[in-house]
């Protein structure tokens, strides 16, 4: 039987030596590679923090599998057994540009089922954390469940991108949404604005492309904490490909999935 407990302790060790070493490397010159497109960076402490933490699992967990954003993980194509999805630095270009809004993020996944999620806030020190069944914790301050919050007094997470003209969906609803709420933040972290949900900074999280490495961790996180994770259209995400995510507090995801979203 799987000791999660053991895990844990483990995990928290190592995200703490990781944040150590990536605080210590503010002073060094980055090497930084454009991917996909020449916003959609990595530098060489992405790549070095992967690889601690793929280097730590394969010693320490020989049988898991790992999914990770740099690719220096396994292959993965099915759910089965236990699969650690990373991304070492959710937010590059903040930790790029500004050394803040960018955190290491961990989910650990059971036969596609979360047992443990982790958004370490590596400049403010704040370490959200949750296991399966036991809640969600700051700092190992257990997090308030999170209550209803109405449309009008609520303050979401969404990128401007998803309220311009864009081919991909009609975005007018969108529009109207971001008028009747209190308040719009982008943030540039989905990890960081998951986190946000958890601990009722943000009332929600919306976003139209998602990788599980972005949400894998702050999923466990918000649904500890009581939130609901879905994507734009109410359905369960898909851990293995590219999601819309929606996320949100009880009674408030409703109302903004029924309204707003479909």
């Amino acid at each position: 039987m799987t000791n999660w407990t053991k895990i844990d302790e483990t995990v928290k060790k190592w995200i703490q030596e990781a944040g150590t070493n990536i605080r210590a490397s503010f002073t060094r010159l980055l090497s930084i590679q454009a991917k996909s497109n020449p916003n959609d960076l990595v530098t060489n402490v992405d790549q070095e923090t992967e690889r601690f933490f793929i280097e730590q699992i394969r010693t320490e967990f020989p049988g898991h599998r790992i999914l990770g954003e740099e690719g220096q993980g396994d292959d993965v194509q099915s759910l089965e057994g236990i699969i650690w999805i990373i991304d070492p630095i959710d937010g590059t270009m903040n930790f790029v540009h500004q050394q803040r809004n960018f955190a290491i993020s961990i989910g650990i996944y059971e036969d596609g089922v979360g047992q443990l999620g982790y958004i370490y806030d590596i400049v403010h020190d704040e370490l959200y954390h949750a296991q399966k069944g036991q809640g969600a914790w700051m700092n190992d301050v257990p997090l308030e469940k999170l209550e209803k919050v109405p449309v009008e007094t609520a303050i979401i997470g969404i990128s401007s991108t998803w309220l311009v003209n864009n081919r991909h969906f009609d975005q007018t609803k969108l529009v109207q949404l971001a008028k009747d709420v209190r308040g719009t933040r982008s943030y540039g972290s989905a990890a960081l604005e998951l986190a946000y949900v958890a601990s009722g900074r943000l009332s929600a999280y919306i976003t139209m492309r998602n990788a599980p490495w972005d949400f894998a961790g702050g999923k466990m996180i918000v649904e500890e904490a009581g939130g609901i994770v879905s994507t734009v259209s109410g359905e369960g995400l898909n851990m293995l490909s590219v999601n819309p995510v929606f996320a949100a507090a009880p009674g408030l995801h409703e109302d903004i999935l029924k309204k707003y979203l479909t």
